[in-house]
């Protein structure tokens, strides 16, 4: 048997933090995950460049079923808090659009940075969690290497997405045990997949990236679109994937900040012998536009020989294009979980179970999902110093 303080549960991006947090003189504290290496969504992130932040950190970049329950712990420990770390440890980092800060070099600079700042505390890896329960004011946390007491547990073990990175929902078990409330779980920030009828111009087209402007309801995000074989991915349907919800329809301009029949029909005066595809080339990589004349049958069209008509059709077919997917690339491909630990059972200033005291929970398995762009890890951060300071 292991007697410890504090027992963090998950090695990631806010379980590491949380142990650096949380760290005080004469506790001792134990982080422990079934993965061989802590990190490992770190590692992988932002193209192994860790997309650490964004600088655009604001309440209204996450979704919940409670909007507000995130602004505690965001205002405690902001963007330039992290960054500040990150900067005394010597880790060089550049902006790129929209806020988003990233590593110069490997995102393993990360990693080894929070290892650093929870020097003093224990790392168990290659451990499984079998059992969380109550044990007089304190928790029994059963382990394939032996019991652990723990005065308190902090569960920083993520959701559901990524699965063969080792994701396995055990937070969420963990919080039904003890009687917490649940928002269902689904992939968020996820490709989306169309019906075989739709795959006709995606499937040609698959690797061919453009500017989009993708609308579901009353959200839109204007940024690049990928096709691919088995529908549409790329920032602008990864962020929007997480407002959509089975049924919708998107509306999508492929072509946003321009009138694409005024533009053919200006063409059509100065240069109206050209084909219809090589002039709307002009807007569209050559290969969607050729897909998208050919899908109205104006692949050899002289552009001098179309009526306003047939022009107005193609520019509404290009700026306004209309599609229903199926459904997601689900918690293979998903980079977070939408759902998770519902809020109205957490405290907001210290993330502790409201009704089971020294329980927390941190980071992705609670109901608490930031947009593409550094987002998700600044809620980590955030939400594990919250606990951090509390358990000190």
């Amino acid at each position: 048997m292991t007697q410890v303080d504090i027992a963090i549960l998950g090695a990631g991006a806010a379980g590491l933090f949380c142990a650096g947090s949380a760290l005080s003189q004469g506790k001792r504290v134990l982080v422990l995950d079934h993965a061989r290496r802590p990190g490992e969504k770190i590692r992988i992130s932002g193209g192994g460049r860790c997309n650490f932040t964004n600088l655009a950190t604001a309440r209204d970049r996450f979704l919940s079923q409670n909007p507000r329950f995130a602004a505690s712990a965001l205002s405690r420990f902001a963007p330039q808090d992290f960054v500040a770390l990150v900067d005394r440890a010597g880790i060089a980092w550049h902006e790129k659009a929209l806020g988003q800060l990233f590593c110069d070099g490997k995102a393993t600079q990360i990693t080894d940075m929070l290892l650093r700042r929870m020097a003093g505390a224990e790392l168990w890896l290659e451990t499984s969690v079998a059992d969380v329960a109550r044990d007089g004011d304190g928790f029994v946390v059963q382990t394939d290497r032996g019991i652990v007491r723990a005065g308190r547990v902090v569960v920083a073990t993520g959701g559901k997405s990524i699965p063969k990175m080792g994701a396995t929902g055990i937070g969420y078990e963990i919080a039904r045990d003890f009687g917490l409330r649940q928002v269902e779980t689904r992939a968020g920030l996820v490709p989306l997949t169309f019906a075989e009828q739709d795959l006709s111009l995606c499937k040609p087209l698959a690797g061919v990236s453009v500017e989009a402007e993708v609308r579901c309801g009353k959200t839109s995000f204007r940024e690049p679109l990928l096709f691919t074989h088995r529908g549409i991915s790329g920032p602008s349907i990864l962020q929007i994937s997480s407002f959509w919800e089975a049924g919708a329809e998107l509306r999508i301009d492929l072509c946003p900040g321009k009138d694409v029949a005024a533009e053919l029909k200006q063409a059509r005066s100065t240069a109206g012998r050209v084909n219809v595809a090589t002039a709307l080339g002009r807007l569209l990589p050559d290969r969607l536009s050729q897909a998208v004349t050919a899908e109205i049958g104006l692949s050899d069209a002289r552009l001098a020989d179309q009526p306003n008509k047939r022009i107005e059709a193609l520019g509404a077919r290009v700026n306004g294009w209309q599609v229903r997917p199926v459904g997601t690339e689900g918690y293979r491909t998903a980079e977070v979980t939408l759902g998770g630990v519902d809020t109205r059972d957490l405290d907001a200033r210290t993330m502790q179970a409201r009704d089971v005291p020294g329980l927390y929970f941190i980071g992705e398995c609670v109901d608490v999902t930031g947009w593409l762009g550094g987002y998700n890890f600044q809620w980590a951060w955030a939400s594990a110093h919250a606990a951090g300071l509390d358990l000190r």
